[in-house]
Formats: structure tokens, sequence, C-alpha cells
């Protein structure tokens, strides 16, 4: 996939496939998108329960449609027997990159506790309530089967100068809730 010069203005696509996890999936499908001249720019590749889930974003050469894509995963969907599913995505949103001063500040947020419903919505409607913009999230339960704790980490997105205000809020819900939680806030020098 390397080698080929892509910019501004080129097809770009998202690609969502899960199946039972088993060897060689992640091969299958790069390598047809690779010999289509496709470019993986974001990816999240993850077991779920012993299901292999993909969602990727991807570009393409010009002229590339959802439905050339589809046919150039056909044979590792069938090998696999994934479901796949390729859509078109918009440009880029105007500002990406601008100034460093308008950039949202990046939060890390981890909650764990007892297991119940309801904590992923408390915690992303208390973000989504201040504006804040969930990046990328996780879950599992750990532990023996008996006593499970969950542990939720997701990375947000919040204006300028809200970062005390959303821990604060965060904080507020998960303790409503008896699990406990803490807020890191990601410091790209240190990452």
């Amino acid at each position: 996939m390397a080698g080929t010069a892509y910019g501004l203005g080129v097809p770009r696509f998202s690609l969502s496939a899960l199946g039972v996890d088993v060897p060689g999936i992640v091969a299958a499908v790069s390598g047809a998108l690779g010999e289509h001249g496709c470019n993986l720019e974001d990816s999240t590749m993850t077991i779920l329960q012993g299901h292999f889930a993909i969602l990727l974003v991807i570009t393409a050469p010009d002229g590339t449609t959802a439905s050339d894509l589809e046919r150039a995963l056909e044979p590792a969907a069938h090998r696999f027997d994934l479901l796949t599913a390729v859509r078109p995505l918009a440009d880029r949103p105007p500002g990406a990159g601008g100034d460093e001063s308008e950039q949202p500040e990046a939060l890390t947020i981890a909650v764990h506790g007892a297991d119940r419903p309801g904590i992923v919505n408390a915690v992303c409607a208390a973000l989504a309530e201040r504006a804040g913009n969930v990046v990328d999230l996780s879950t599992q339960l750990v532990g023996p089967s008996d006593r499970p704790v969950y542990v939720l980490t997701l990375r947000a997105e919040v204006r300028p100068g809200a970062a005390d205000e959303v821990e604060q809020a965060v904080i507020g819900r998960a303790r409503q809730l008896g699990v406990s939680c803490t807020v890191r806030r990601d410091d790209a020098d240190v990452l």
C-alpha cells in the first residue's frame, strides 16, 4: 500500500467487517485492499467475545466506488464468512489541522466498578451535555465470573478550557452509579 501518493480529494471510504475470529482475516482484507491500490488511513480491529471486528478508513485510487471495493473483498468475505460493508466518506471537515488555539483538549477517562446497565450512557451523556466528543471507547469485563469488574476506557475531545468542567461532571456521574472514575489530560508532549 506504500508508494502511492494520496492527497485531498481522493476517494475515501469506511469499511467494516465482522466474523468469527480465526487467523488470516487481517491479511486477507488488507491484501485485497492493497491489490486494489487502497491505503489504510485509520483502523481499529479487535476481538469481541470470539468475533473479530474491523473498522477502517481507507483512501482509494480516483474513480473507485464502494461497489468496486465490495467486489474486491468478496473472496475474503466468502473465505472467512465475514459480514462486510463499505460506504463512501465525505471530504475531511474544514479546519482540520487549523489554528492550535482552537484545537480541542484531549482527555482519557477510565471507569471501573461492579457491572451494571447504564455506565457507558451516563459517562457519554455527561460528555455530550458539554459538547464533548468520544473519539475512542472500549469496555470489557475482567476478573472472576462470579464478581466481574466492568472497565470502560475512553478518549474524548472537549472544547478548549472545558476540561475541568467535564472532569467534574463525568466523575459526578460515575459516583452516582457507584463506580470509580479518573480523568487525565492527554498531553501530546507525553504521548
